[in-house]
């Protein structure tokens, strides 16, 4: 499962990569997961002018999304994508891989 995330402050972000166990988003489409800490600032706003590292993609069973937001990957509160996208909008991270129902 690719998990890309740009909110590089994040305690669980490995290079744009969520390395968290557990991702739960919230019916605002928040990534209740994120915590602060000590990283550095998301540099992939300008990544036309320099491409960031990406860590590897995880594993599909190796993490659990669960979701509470109204969308067509959400299967009984179980993300079925194949992968997501966080961006770093505001203070919190949206999931953007979000489609309406």
């Amino acid at each position: 499962m690719d998990i890309r995330c740009r909110k590089t402050g994040c305690e669980f972000n490995d290079r744009y990569t969520c390395k968290a166990r557990k991702i739960d988003v919230s019916k605002a489409c928040v990534c209740r997961a994120f915590v602060k800490g000590n990283k550095e600032v998301d540099k992939s706003k300008k990544m036309f002018s320099n491409t960031p590292r990406y860590a590897p993609q995880r594993d599909s069973k190796t993490i659990k999304i669960e979701c509470q937001a109204n969308c067509l990957f959400n299967d009984n509160g179980v993300c079925e994508a194949n992968g997501i996208t966080l961006n770093d909008l505001k203070n919190h991270p949206y999931c953007i891989t979000f489609l309406k129902k």
